[in-house]
């Protein structure tokens, strides 16, 4: 069951998309959403002079202009909450990233599901930065909303997208409320014959969910590592999927930033909403 969740509310970004997503994901499942929104104070200013009451007079007034900015972005998720009738409650904060990175990542360890907007490739801002650490600090599901959505969010076709791994084990068991609301649920795989145990096949997959009353099709599809998640949201887009679910980092992100990955691919060009566990 999703009872529980907590939206980031970006301040350096365009937040409409993942206001519209939230709101009306949280109307779906008549759950509580608690909203957050950072203000960021530069690094440069916790640093920038030395003495005790200089530092601390000139920290707080840019803590405070902070959190007037995170103020200004709740209002906007505020108006669309009362207008959807939904239970929620807003926090803004003023930090500097690190500390806001902390914070954050500690809160969304409480909730059922943590819903941020899709980084934008291109743009340098901590509200960037802050949705894929919810997804690494976390310890439960993230839902990552396209800068290019619109609302209302739905999840009536679902994608599973499956390779055997840990993560998208995980990812499975945290979509279970999607699924049982799903009107249908295809199983993804890429390159099954080398990269799925036998153990774990899409096949077995299928059957585990028949067990728990999810029909899902299985697709199989072929592709090099460079073209998994271009091949993966090409088949979304045929498919008219409204999700997709699949774990997140299995590999470091360093490895993934030097080699490529799924995740980091997936991030930079998602097209439809996507859950994603680590």
């Amino acid at each position: 069951m999703i009872k529980d969740i907590l939206v980031h509310i970006p301040t350096e970004r365009a937040m409409r998309p993942v206001v519209d997503g939230s709101v009306s994901l949280a109307a779906g499942f008549g759950a509580h959403l608690d909203a957050v929104s950072v203000g960021y104070v530069a690094t440069s200013t916790a640093y920038v002079m030395e003495g005790g009451a200089a530092v601390a007079a000139v920290f707080e007034m840019e803590r405070e202009r902070a959190v007037e900015r995170a103020e200004a972005a709740l209002t906007v998720f505020e108006s669309e909450a009362k207008n959807a009738g939904i239970s929620y409650a807003c926090r803004s904060i003023g930090a500097i990233p690190a500390d806001a990175v902390s914070s954050v990542g500690a809160m969304a360890r409480l909730y059922d599901l943590s819903v941020v907007l899709q980084p934008e490739r291109g743009q340098s801002s901590f509200d960037n930065d802050l949705p894929r650490e919810i997804l690494l600090q976390s310890g439960g599901p993230v839902l990552f909303v396209p800068h290019i959505f619109r609302g209302p969010f739905k999840a009536r076709r679902v994608g599973i997208c499956w390779d055997g791994s840990r993560a998208a084990g995980r990812a499975l068991r945290d979509a279970a409320p999607f699924l049982a609301q799903a009107e249908a649920a295809l199983t993804i795989t890429v390159n099954e014959a080398d990269s799925v145990p036998a153990e774990v096949s899409s096949d077995n997959l299928a059957k585990h969910l028949a067990r728990s009353g999810v029909s899902t099709k299985v697709i199989g599809l072929s592709a090099s590592r460079s073209e998994i998640q271009p091949t993966i949201l090409s088949l979304a887009a045929d498919e008219g999927l409204d999700l997709l679910v699949m774990g997140g980092y299995g590999h470091s992100r360093l490895q993934e930033s030097f080699l490529g990955g799924v995740t980091r691919a997936m991030l930079e060009a998602m097209t439809v909403p996507t859950l994603m566990s680590h």
